[in-house]
């Protein structure tokens, strides 16, 4: 691995607000369909700033066997390196540069469900940005299904240099992993993303906590008048009975369901890497055989001094099995990862409200 990408400073992503607001509108509106688009912005000092994003123009891909939802949601996720939206891409960052808009391609971002994007479609997009593009591109990730809860859940992405390297050769076999060392860990690397407001917005949302009344005011008869005002907005962390609810996470048992079929097709990909050494195995033997019955009859007609037969010939008789890509498993232990990680933080909140009622629930403990 000498020969490594090098991997350039960037230490962190900020995005403006605006770009957020119009990514989490076009996923939603594309929801349950990919939503894919591209990222506008600059590199300074090692934070790539996010000033603007477009979507790209969606394609209807036709129905086959009643799978016209997977075929369009197959070519939306590989929208970003589509020749016909590269050509798009370069098209807009034109006009935009005649507007005086920052018009500098910095990555790509994408709409997902669940946490599943952990699949060979990501990869191969970011890795047409990072080594076609522009070396210092991010691809940003954002889950429509926990946002939609009320928690924004946006991420920054980046291949690893080791995995560039690795996709560069195209080399995923037994040998290649044991000689550079890559795991499942080592595919993605999450960069720290912050979002950016002006000092005008900022003022502004200071002052949106509640509308203003309508009616005229009237003064308050005493001081604890003023403590109670209705018109007053209540501080970010004022208590309400949401918190104390007990009730599981909804996403809880559809991220359970995804991690049981993710280790299922890890299972799959195991038992076909099973096959292979079998297989392997058996035509080994083969060979081996066949070169002893060969020394044999050279042996033989060395002794009555006949032409010695080739010993090479094996190569043409047997033909050894080809051992299967294990990319599929190493994204596939990477998306069990993902899964993982979100149970872990649906169940944080309910292990800490059911520690609490504990007593409550076993008394006699």
């Amino acid at each position: 691995m000498a020969d490594a990408v090098k991997e350039p400073s960037l230490r962190a992503v900020q995005i403006e607000a605006l770009v957020v607001m119009k990514i989490i509108k076009h996923s939603s509106q594309s929801f349950p369909t990919t939503a894919t688009g591209s990222l506008l912005g600059m590199d300074v000092n090692g934070t790539l700033q996010v000033t603007n994003c477009f979507p790209f123009p969606t394609i209807d891909a036709p129905a086959q066997d009643g799978h016209q939802q997977d075929s369009s949601s197959n070519v939306a996720a590989a929208a970003p390196r589509a020749k016909a939206n590269t050509a798009y891409q370069n098209e807009m960052i034109k006009y935009l540069r005649e507007v005086n808009v920052d018009a500098q391609n910095v990555g790509w971002y994408t709409s997902t469900s669940m946490g599943n994007f952990v699949n060979l479609n990501t990869i191969e997009n970011q890795y047409f940005y990072q080594k076609e593009m522009n070396e210092r591109t991010v691809a940003l990730v954002h889950d429509v299904s926990r946002t939609s809860q009320g928690s924004l859940s946006l991420r920054a992405y980046r291949l690893s240099p080791a995995f560039m390297t690795a996709y560069k050769e195209g080399k995923f076999n037994t040998e290649s992993l044991q000689k550079s060392g890559l795991r499942y860990q080592d595919i993605l690397v999450e960069l720290p993303l912050t979002i950016h407001n002006s000092h005008l917005l900022t003022s502004l949302l200071h002052q949106l906590p509640s509308q203003p009344p309508k009616e005229e005011l009237k003064f308050p008869p005493n001081l604890a008048a003023l403590n109670h005002d209705l018109n007053t907005s209540e501080p970010p962390l004022f208590p309400n009975f949401e918190s104390l609810d007990l009730s599981i996470d909804p996403f809880l048992e559809k991220t359970c369901d995804l991690l049981l079929e993710s280790i299922e097709n890890h299972h799959t990909e195991l038992n076909n890497h099973q096959y292979y050494q079998r297989s392997l195995a058996r035509e080994q033997a083969k060979i081996t055989a066949w070169q002893q019955k060969r020394k044999a009859e050279n042996l033989a007609r060395a002794a009555s001094k006949q032409p010695l037969l080739p010993e090479d010939e094996y190569q043409r008789l047997f033909k050894l099995p080809t051992e299967p890509s294990r990319l599929e498993v190493l994204l596939n232990s990477r998306q069990i990862e993902q899964y993982a990680r979100q149970v872990d933080g649906f169940t944080a909140t309910v292990d800490a409200k059911m520690f609490a009622v504990k007593n409550n629930l076993h008394p006699g403990e």
